[in-house]
């Protein structure tokens, strides 16, 4: 008898107890620096070095931090399930707390690209990216990460895993960003599926959704007791 299949769609909120900075929270990172300024092909290709700094200041600021319990916590699930995590984060706590199958949306900071051939991926140099890194090809290396403006390359793969699994979890986001929010509503019919989030979402369809009304750590807990 083959395990059930539960996927997990983690945005922000399961970070957060771990010190990393959200961006939509009051203080977030979208308050101290503008979108176009740092997160589009534009600015890229407009200032290279601040886009450069910004991501660097994150990767060191990963590089501090570890695991909370709520990655803890999707780890156990592994026991009884076979879980595979779709996440928003550019961040890697979810292997770190050994998960063992995590697809990253909106790209990975621990790793960086070639700006003229995306199929050369690396793992980001220790202290960043500095100008005149290239790749064999010549052309600088960019954060491996997904701007706004570009296609998000493992969102059919994302689509795949929802239409499939038995159980869906979202956990630590708004349901406001899309296209990853849609993943929320292509499971099957079905799907058994739970919120974990402390905020409302009144301005979403999630009748028929479980919501755990409390932070990521607190609301995984309550869900390991609901599965295990």
């Amino acid at each position: 008898m083959r395990k059930k299949r539960i996927s997990i769609l983690t945005g922000a909120g399961v970070s957060a107890e771990s010190g990393i900075d959200t961006f939509r929270d009051s203080g977030g990172l979208w308050e101290k620096h503008a979108i176009e300024d740092v997160a589009t092909p534009e600015a890229w290709h407009r200032n290279r070095d601040l886009v450069m700094d910004f991501y660097n200041s994150r990767w060191a600021q990963l590089q501090t931090v570890e695991p909370n319990e709520a990655h803890r916590n999707l780890v156990k699930l592994e026991e009884k399930f076979q879980v595979k995590i779709i996440t928003q984060n550019v961040d890697n706590l979810h292997e770190r707390a050994g998960s063992t199958h995590v697809l990253h949306l909106h790209g990975e900071l621990s790793k960086c690209r070639s700006s003229g051939d995306e199929r050369y991926i690396q793992d980001m140099p220790k202290h960043g990216l500095e100008p005149g890194m290239n790749c064999p090809k010549g052309h600088q290396l960019r954060p491996h990460i997904v701007w706004f403006g570009e296609m998000v390359p493992a969102l059919d793969e994302a689509i795949q895993m929802v239409q499939e699994t038995d159980i869906l979890v979202v956990i630590g986001t708004s349901l406001n960003v899309y296209p990853a929010a849609g993943l929320a509503y292509a499971a099957p019919t079905e799907t058994e599926i739970f919120l974990i989030d402390p905020g409302d979402f009144a301005h979403t369809d999630t009748e028929g959704f479980e919501h755990i009304k409390k932070k990521a750590s607190e609301g995984t807990r309550e869900l390991l007791k609901k599965l295990l």
